[in-house]
């Protein structure tokens, strides 16, 4: 505990007063006076304590429709004076400046406009210039000045008044100028982002409130989560969710949302390891689980309808980690949270980011999220032979899970079910390799089945490999300077082959 200094006066200029009247009341208790503007100024009149008009203190109204307040050397002069340099103390007497020692002072909602759908005009209308200022000036002269940024430092600031009066530490305030920072500079970065309209010309991104985690990827890896996952999700039961949790849920959300019938998927390390769609969410649930029982232990299970008891009680036989669905029966979720640990959650509407972006070495990679779909109409026949209207419904199947599985990446598909994928390879051969000899292990006959690949075939090896597995019909983007080759042993082995011309790499 160092450099205790007495709060005396204090400029409040708020646009949100909620909590306020707690903070002002008690100051005033200390024998601490106000100075303000407009509504702030009514606001703590109307508790019946005395306050000062900033136009008292600079002789200068309001003008520019509110645009210029607070703007003038008799406000900066008392939050910036530094109270142990001669020449400032000099200087505030010779001009009449009282010195602030508290700042309490929040910025326009700029984020809650844009989000709003305003026109422009209201949106700009909604940069703050003199808030953002006090900010500023009065978290640079931390070593005097206390600043209150947000009303989210209302109750530490609250909580000193309680135990220490209006007495504050320099901890205590460099404390408070650390988050002032943290607001004028996410203040700045949501403004520099509505102009750059999603250009991508710097890299800018600030989240507040860090979800602390119970480690990373490893228990000896410290970790947080920056986001607002309360918007994307209710989380109705179960432990804290974990680093690795929040991979394969980021990975579910993306695969489910590639479907519009009902579906049902198992993930494992981001990959899906089983996946049906079928006329109900208890047929979708016992086909995903065949793909591949095994890996389904201790997986992240997600649909895109809700769930009733009858399938929570399937469901109930094995050990996951994580459910997600829009919703639940109140019976069904009598089942589901028998386990105290089982992580429910209830995915809302709610838009997430168009771009991608990861560190690495010494900055930042940023890319446009693959949210690329095909339908039937985008297909390109590459062979004689044309695959079936079922064969068409299985290759599109396989084509969207093949872009969520990391490369390099076979699936293969029959009615609308998941029979086995090798992901994650470094050969494709050794990828459909790993996939045959799955799909088998778990009684999967692959005569009539279909195979997507996330990239081209430089030879025909695994065109040759999958017909004697049985596989039918072929998906890929194609690109090769030997697409040739396949399409050759295609035709003459009666397979069908489709060109994508959209290639899907995951790492």
């Amino acid at each position: 505990m160092t450099a205790s200094k007495r709060m005396r006066r204090a400029l409040v200029s708020v646009y949100h007063k909620e909590g306020l009247a707690e903070i002002v009341k008690k100051l005033h208790e200390e024998g601490v006076s106000f100075v303000s503007t407009g509504g702030t100024q009514a606001f703590i009149e109307s508790l019946g304590l005395p306050c000062e008009a900033v136009e008292e203190l600079t002789g200068y109204p309001s003008i520019l429709g509110g645009r210029v307040k607070t703007l003038h050397p008799k406000v900066f002069g008392g939050i910036l004076a530094r109270r142990g340099n001669v020449t400032d103390k000099e200087q505030l007497a010779e001009y009449t400046i009282p010195e602030t020692d508290l700042v309490i002072v929040d910025l326009y909602p700029f984020e809650e406009t844009v989000a709003s759908g305003a026109a422009e005009q209201e949106v700009i209308e909604k940069i703050d210039i003199g808030g953002i200022s006090l900010i500023r000036a009065a978290a640079k002269n931390y070593k005097d000045v206390v600043i209150i940024a947000s009303k989210a430092q209302y109750s530490p600031l609250l909580h000193i008044l309680e135990e220490k009066g209006a007495e504050t530490t320099l901890e205590d305030r460099r404390w408070f100028a650390k988050e002032a920072f943290a607001v004028s500079s996410g203040y700045d970065t949501a403004i520099f982002n509505y102009f750059d309209n999603g250009e991508g010309s710097t890299f800018r991104m600030a989240v507040d409130e860090p979800v602390h985690l119970r480690y990373g990827e490893n228990p000896h890896q410290q970790a947080l989560f920056f986001g607002k996952f309360n918007e994307v999700f209710d989380q109705i039961h179960g432990k804290e969710i974990s680093y690795n949790n929040l991979l394969d849920i980021d990975s579910a959300v993306t695969l489910i949302d590639e479907f519009c019938e009902l579906t049902f998927a198992i993930l494992k390390h981001t990959n899906a390891c089983g996946i049906a769609s079928r006329d109900t969410v208890t047929e979708a649930w016992r086909d995903a689980l065949a793909g591949d029982p095994v890996s389904a232990f201790g997986g992240i299970l997600i649909t895109n309808v809700a769930i009733n008891k009858e399938v929570a009680e399937e469901i109930n036989k094995i050990f996951f980690e994580v459910i997600i669905a829009p919703d639940y029966d109140t019976d069904a979720l009598e089942v589901l949270m028998q386990k105290k640990n089982r992580i429910i959650l209830i995915r809302k509407e709610a838009k997430t980011p168009a771009i991608q972006f990861r560190s690495l070495l010494n900055g930042v990679l940023m890319q446009d999220k693959d949210l690329s779909i095909q339908a039937a109409g985008d297909l390109e026949p590459m062979t004689e032979k044309q695959p079936d209207p079922g064969e068409i419904a299985d290759l599109l199947f396989a084509n969207k899970l093949v872009k969520h599985s990391k490369s390099n990446a076979i699936t293969l598909v029959k009615n609308k079910q998941l029979c086995a994928s090798g992901v994650g390879q470094t050969s494709r051969v050794d990828a459909l390799k790993q996939a045959i000899e799955k799909a088998r292990s778990f009684g999967f006959s692959l005569n009539g089945a279909v195979m997507a690949s996330d990239a081209f075939f430089p030879f025909p090896d695994c065109v040759e490999i999958a017909h004697n597995a049985g596989i039918t019909a072929i998906i890929q983007p194609a690109g090769s300077i030997n697409d040739k080759l396949s399409v050759a042993y295609c035709n003459e082995h009666g397979l069908a082959m489709m060109k994508t011309g959209i290639r899907h790499f995951k790492h």
